[in-house]
């Protein structure tokens, strides 16, 4: 099980490579940002990427590595590859994010496309690995990678000490596992799940005991996850957790567009979204914001229907 103990082991190395990403007030909003849209690469997963990469062995660098994503996790992975000279193999698919399949491919990664959708990726990315003995970045199924994670807990424990609850977006859970390993020894603070209707991974999950795969259609493309990882199933299955819409998810994102000016994209409106519905109630809450990859034509159709 993830601990707090993993997560402070994890911030000097992330620290040596990454900035602290601020943590905004929203008065309109009654409550703070964390904005990890402001984090290299866009998200919160270059963190993750980071502390697994400078885990690996001299040998296992010497492999490469591989990741599959529907882009954040990509991005992050390339460029944590990049910053340790290691070659990177990133596994995607048909019909992603065009903006971020390029991003990816100027980190330095090269990009598979051959599966047609996030199920059949993970069949791909299991044939790459036994073919190249390449070493796995997960994206939300590593103790490693979740501890990395986690720091974006430590710095809201420090910068918002009032705090009574903090709001998490869900795709995979590994986010959600890293904050609640950090901040779960922390007495007064609910770690709150937010995942859209339409990629409810993390409550499918939990109610079946174990992770299963799911269909997903939510805008919020950076959290359709085909299935939650074993870890934050395990982990999370006594956390509040509530489901937003597409039409709450686009709420919150023309609310952080027009109100506090943070170019999120879909995904990172997912916590705001459950506060703006009234689906959370705190005193001091914290929304995560992450990330900010969106292409211009998603954020403009949003911003349309305002």
């Amino acid at each position: 099980m993830l601990s707090l103990a993993d997560v402070l082991r994890a911030r000097p190395t992330v620290e040596s490579y990454l900035p602290r990403t601020p943590l905004l007030s929203s008065r309109t909003l009654g409550a703070s940002l964390k904005c990890e849209l402001f984090q290299r690469t866009g998200s919160f997963k270059s963190r993750g990427a980071i502390n697994k990469l400078a885990s690996l062995s001299a040998d296992e660098r010497s492999r490469g590595v591989i990741a599959i994503s529907a882009g954040n996790h990509a991005q992050a992975t390339a460029y944590a590859a990049t910053q340790f000279g290691v070659d990177a193999l990133v596994v995607m698919w048909r019909g992603a994010s065009e903006q971020k399949i390029a991003a990816t491919r100027g980190y330095g990664a090269r990009v598979d496309l051959e599966a047609d959708g996030p199920a059949g990726a993970f069949e791909r990315l299991a044939e790459l690995i036994a073919q190249s003995g390449r070493t796995l970045v997960h994206p939300f199924d590593d103790e490693v990678v979740l501890a990395g994670a986690g720091t974006v807990g430590l710095e809201i424990a420090e910068d918002a000490p009032d705090a009574d609850a903090v709001i998490v977006p869900v795709g995979g859970g590994g986010l959600l596992t890293g904050v609640l390993a950090a901040l779960g020894e922390r007495g007064g603070v609910r770690v709150v799940a937010v995942e859209p209707e339409r990629s409810p991974a993390l409550h499918a999950g939990i109610a079946a005991g174990a992770p299963v795969p799911v269909e997903t259609a939510s805008i919020a493309d950076g959290l359709n996850a085909p299935f939650a990882g074993r870890i934050a199933v395990e982990a999370c299955a006594g956390l509040e957790r509530v489901l937003v819409s597409e039409e709450e998810i686009g709420r919150g994102f023309r609310f952080l567009y027009e109100r506090a000016k943070l170019a999120c994209e879909p995904a990172g409106a997912v916590a705001v979204a459950a506060l703006l519905a009234g689906k959370v109630e705190a005193r001091h809450p914290v929304a995560i914001v992450s990330g900010g990859n969106v292409a211009a034509a998603t954020a403009s159709g949003i911003l349309d229907l305002s």
